[in-house]
């Protein structure tokens, strides 16, 4: 019973700067998953993977794993690299592209 710690990205809807600070402990999946040969859905038997954990820190989150005998591994977030333009950058005189109007 392996398990994942992670702080999720945000989804696409959200485009502000805010951080999001929850982690998530996430069980990763056992068994392959199986197509029912009635309805074509796929299902599996291993219920772990439907358990989605949450926590306010990730120190929380492993202390949960490590008090439960529960293998996690950690993985930091990748911070974005923000480029920082501003508009009168589009009007320099040495800019690298040229102007189309």
């Amino acid at each position: 019973m392996t398990a994942r710690i992670y702080r999720p990205a945000r989804t696409a809807m959200q485009s502000g700067t805010a951080k999001t600070t929850r982690w998530l402990l996430e069980f990763e999946q056992e068994r392959a998953r199986e197509i029912d040969p009635l309805m074509g859905w796929t299902s599996s038997s291993d219920t772990r993977q439907q358990v989605k954990l949450w926590f306010d820190t990730r120190e929380e989150a492993v202390a949960y794993a490590q008090r439960n005998g529960i293998a996690a591994t950690v993985e930091e977030p990748n911070e974005p690299r923000r480029r920082t333009i501003a508009y009168s950058d589009n009007f320099r005189f040495n800019r690298v592209g040229q102007w189309t109007h």
